[in-house]
């Protein structure tokens, strides 16, 4: 009994996997690209304990290739070389069926060494799927990220982790010995963070501490297990909780909620430049032009602690977030570009009006392409009204401002500028 129980039950085909149904239910796209026998470079992203390396090695067995697994933990450049070397070996060379590296925490794999699976992928050597707990966009390279569909997994819900216990209680060859009878499972759900693997692994340890008929109780549970387990987990569940915490407090204006999971996030581990790039992105989704001195501080912070690092970026942090809180606030930017890009989708690829179109030969000036355009420059406060938009969608507002001092002045010179045209 030296597998734990998580590697016991773990499912060995489709129809087995639980969860991610968007994936490899009976229209997934996974399941239909094994179906169809082409399986794309890919790379699994999400939480701990959602399936990824189950899902790679099902993959594998469905397709009927051969399957190759490294863990960027403990790999080098020239692991992955002899590998490599191995595939090209190996049958299925320049054929559908070319064999699956599985690398297993992809985002630890140096830039020289993501680099080393480039011309494999390119030729088709090789089908790569990389897990990963981390943004892909931030941690794969480009060259490599291009070559690779990026598939998403969630975070197991209520059912499905009660499910993967029901099943660990009938099919597995220890437990199913034990009589257990589920009572409670509210402690479980909540050890185990949404992680599967934690969940298992708990319900395993508390079985075994019982003799046959052990009835799962909370109090039992709680009992077994030390509550220490649920610190902080900069990959696991409570990582997507408190950074929302921690976002939404500083949206909301409060900077001791701000500075309260800030601390939470410093004290657990969590990489500084993951939470300096959040606030990036919020300086500009929620304060924008209400306080564009936001955007310039958070790119300051995050170029801060690229630098210093632990421990002292925490008073960087905690000044940005801080400072952030305190600012008004406007998502009118974020809305205008949602609005925006909702009514390309809607409207398609509309012309260029020819008065803006871009003149740079005879031919084109002799087809009037800018003719009626009018040089802001030339005119009164630099502005004359003109047309911007296509005409199937002009007076269209996508740009409301915000309700703030700065933004009711952009409200008031636009008022000005263009009267009764856009309606401000």
């Amino acid at each position: 009994m030296n597998e734990p129980l998580a590697e016991r039950i773990r499912p060995r085909s489709l129809e087995e996997y639980i969860s991610q149904q968007h994936l490899v239910g009976s229209k997934g796209v996974l399941t239909i690209h094994i179906q169809n026998g082409l399986i794309p470079s890919l790379i699994l992203w999400g939480p701990p304990g959602t399936g990824k390396t189950t899902l790679a090695n099902i993959i594998a067995q469905e397709s009927g290739r051969p399957f190759y697994s490294l863990s960027a933990i403990n790999s080098g450049v020239k692991d992955v070389r002899d590998i490599i070397d191995k595939a090209k070996s190996s049958g299925g060379l320049f054929t559908q069926r070319n064999p699956i590296l599985f690398i297993d925490e992809i985002h630890r794999f140096s830039k020289s060494q993501q680099d080393s699976l480039l011309g494999a992928v390119e030729k088709g050597w090789v089908t790569l799927i990389g897990a990963t707990t981390e943004n892909p966009s931030f941690e794969v390279i480009p060259a490599l990220l291009s070559r690779c569909q990026i598939y998403i997994l969630n975070a197991f819900d209520k059912d499905d982790l009660i499910a993967l216990l029901h099943r660990a209680i009938e099919k597995d060859v220890f437990i199913s010995k034990k009589k257990v009878k589920l009572k409670e499972t509210q402690a479980l759900l909540q050890l185990s963070g949404g992680d599967a693997r934690k969940l298992l692994n708990i319900f395993e340890l508390v079985v075994n501490s019982q003799n046959e008929g052990v009835s799962i109780t909370n109090d039992l549970v709680l009992s077994k297990v030390q509550k220490n387990m649920v610190r902080y987990d900069k990959t696991g569940e409570q990582h997507y909780d408190i950074i929302s915490a921690f976002i939404k407090s500083i949206r909301g204006s409060d900077p001791n909620g701000a500075v309260y999971w800030l601390a939470r996030m410093i004290e657990g581990g969590e990489d500084v430049k993951f939470i300096a790039r959040r606030l990036l992105i919020l300086a500009s989704e929620d304060i924008g032009n209400a306080n564009p001195t936001a955007l310039i501080l958070a790119n300051n912070t995050f170029q801060a602690v690229s630098v210093i690092g632990h421990p002292e970026s925490r008073i960087v942090l905690s000044q940005c977030a801080v400072y952030l809180a305190n600012s008004a606030k406007s998502n009118a930017s974020y809305m205008a570009i949602n609005k925006a890009q909702q009514l390309v989708k809607n409207t398609g690829d509309l012309s260029v009006p020819l008065h803006l179109r871009n003149a740079p030969t005879k031919l084109m000036k002799d087809l009037n392409y800018g003719k009626e355009y009018k040089y802001s420059h030339d005119y009164d406060q630099n502005f004359v009204e003109q047309e911007f938009l296509p005409d199937e969608i002009k007076n269209s507002i996508l740009y409301q401002p915000g309700n703030n001092p700065r933004e009711n002045q952009f409200r008031e010179v636009l008022k000005n500028r263009w009267k009764s045209k856009y309606d401000y």
